[in-house]
């Protein structure tokens, strides 16, 4: 009896570590300005999508700041504290730009420096469709990983808030701090393919 129970359970287990590898998840960042829902693609960027969600439960980027805001470009944080101090982040990981998924509005990607496997904790938004992000034959690009779902409208607002010198940035610096209050994990959006 317990034999076939056993069977019976690992015959199940298969269809529903499909459906778990099919719901994406989903983390909500809580800012000072009101908070925004991303979807994550752990199909398309596996190695970013763990990468971002292991600062997320260690609370890295809690008391994090947008520290970049670019109008109709991007806002970027997730590695400056309120004092403008660079917080320690984890070794990079490589570059996964080249995984069909595009820098347009709403697209959440890997900040890094110029070298291509440079990236760690910051991420930004795109605020506008930003095709110079994306890779070429000829060059990396910008890994995104994945994407705004509710609270566009938050974004937006801390795109255009006014920006100047601040801390070590000589430029495009919030001159009011916007404030990542917490990043949390929402439980997996449903699966499409689990609809009765």
């Amino acid at each position: 009896m317990v034999r076939t129970l056993f069977l019976a359970l690992l015959a199940m287990l298969p269809g529903a570590l499909a459906l778990a590898a099919d719901d994406a998840p989903r983390v909500r960042v809580t800012t000072s300005m009101g908070a925004f829902v991303i979807e994550l693609d752990p199909k398309r960027a596996p190695l970013t999508v763990e990468n971002f969600l292991g600062y997320v439960r260690d609370g890295h980027y809690s008391g994090t700041l947008f520290h970049r805001v670019v109008a109709n470009f991007v806002i970027q944080g997730g590695g400056v504290d309120r004092e403008y101090r660079m917080k320690p982040p984890r070794a990079p990981v490589p570059n996964e730009s080249g995984n069909g998924l595009r820098n347009v509005r709403g697209a959440v990607g890997l900040a890094r420096t110029e070298r291509p496997h440079s990236g760690d904790a910051q991420f930004y938004v795109d605020v506008a469709d930003n095709p110079d992000l994306d890779p070429l034959p000829s060059r990396w690009g910008y890994a995104v990983f994945g994407h705004i779902v509710e609270g566009m409208e938050v974004v937006d607002r801390i795109s255009v808030a006014p920006t100047g010198a601040a801390g070590p940035f000589p430029r495009d610096a919030p001159l009011r701090p916007i404030v990542i209050e917490s990043i949390e994990l929402l439980a997996p959006a449903p699966s499409e393919s689990a609809t009765p």
